[in-house]
């Protein structure tokens, strides 16, 4: 970053004396014309005119070799500033996401499944110094991407995230949080995030959850569990016609916020609920907030003085100002 700046400002205000210094040149070269009768003028009047009318140059270039004085004195610099990445500690963060049947849901638009991602995406792009992977799950749990740092990656493993019958139908969220910790137990990273998200209760799955967030605690991962679905009912998905078309009716939404709550606690997380779209994307920012990058940065700052020009383009007016009163306007000044 580059910009131009003055060590000296406050003597800027000098310049006001200018306008001043100008008046009394004026009415002091007024008093001094002095009043001859001739006869004629005709054999002068062309020089004097052309004098004359020069006359002003040499308070002109006077005030100018001022001004610039001025700005010499006033100590122009031009300040790069370099800014060095010396370390960076990232975090590594899973982010375990339900993709049930029941995500397709529309009380957040155009349902829970597309908003998520949505949401999920502008996290993802927010977090440029850390590594994140996702796990997605219903009965079953499969890593999508491991940790990585490439941003590209993740954002098109996002929007590849769909609903499908290939995966047996279900919310094991015992199986989700332990296939994300699974990602992180061998990571690095001083911090370790999962960030856990469901709309419902855990009715399957080999793995119990308390179980899971007693092995997340061990391995220091930290969990944020998230809620996601209106109070009361929503239009969820209880069928699929012939024609592939999904039918909806209003289901009351259920989900497990104690367990939720126990994992965040025993991990040092915190829970959250959102039940619209807008409350969603505060659930990630404000996750964004407490999990902070630590970024160890150097700051190189080199000045270069320019007083130096003013001060020579000064020089060189007085310089031209004194020739012309020693030569061209000699006898009128």
């Amino acid at each position: 970053m580059t910009n131009v700046t003055f060590l000296n400002p406050e003597l800027f205000w000098l310049l006001l004396l200018l306008p001043v210094l100008f008046y009394v040149w004026f009415k002091t070269k007024t008093k001094q014309r002095p009043t001859i009768k001739l006869s004629s003028i005709k054999g002068i009047k062309s020089i004097k005119s052309f004098r004359i009318k020069l006359l002003p140059l040499t308070i002109v270039l006077r005030l100018l070799a001022f001004a610039g004085l001025i700005t010499a004195l006033a100590r122009p610099q031009i300040i790069s500033v370099e800014h060095q990445v010396h370390s960076t500690h990232g975090i590594d963060i899973i982010m375990a996401m339900d993709i049930s049947g029941s995500m397709l849901a529309r009380d957040l638009q155009p349902n829970r499944l597309e908003a998520l991602k949505h949401v999920a995406s502008d996290f993802v792009q927010q977090r440029v110094n850390d590594r994140i992977g996702i796990v997605i799950y219903a009965a079953e749990a499969y890593t999508k991407t491991p940790a990585t740092s490439d941003k590209p990656l993740i954002l098109n493993a996002l929007r590849s995230i769909k609903y499908s019958n290939d995966i047996e139908d279900g919310t094991a969220i015992g199986v989700g949080l332990g296939t994300a910790i699974n990602r992180l137990k061998e990571s690095p990273a001083k911090s370790k995030v999962i960030i856990l998200l469901t709309d419902g209760v855990n009715n399957t799955g080999a793995i119990d959850p308390i179980m899971a967030a007693k092995i997340a605690e061990e391995y220091k991962v930290k969990v944020y569990t998230i809620g996601i679905g209106t109070n009361g009912l929503a239009d969820s998905p209880v069928g699929i016609k012939a024609n592939g078309e999904i039918v909806y009716e209003k289901i009351p939404v259920e989900i497990d916020e104690e367990l939720m709550k126990e994992i965040a606690k025993m991990t040092g997380g915190k829970y959250f609920r959102a039940t619209d779209t807008e409350s969603l994307k505060s659930v990630y920012e404000e996750i964004n907030t407490l999990e902070k990058t630590k970024i160890d940065e150097q700051k190189f700052v080199n000045t270069e003085e320019k007083f130096h020009l003013f001060a020579l383009i000064s020089f060189f007016l007085l310089s031209i100002e004194i020739v012309l009163r020693k030569t061209l306007f000699r006898g009128f000044i």
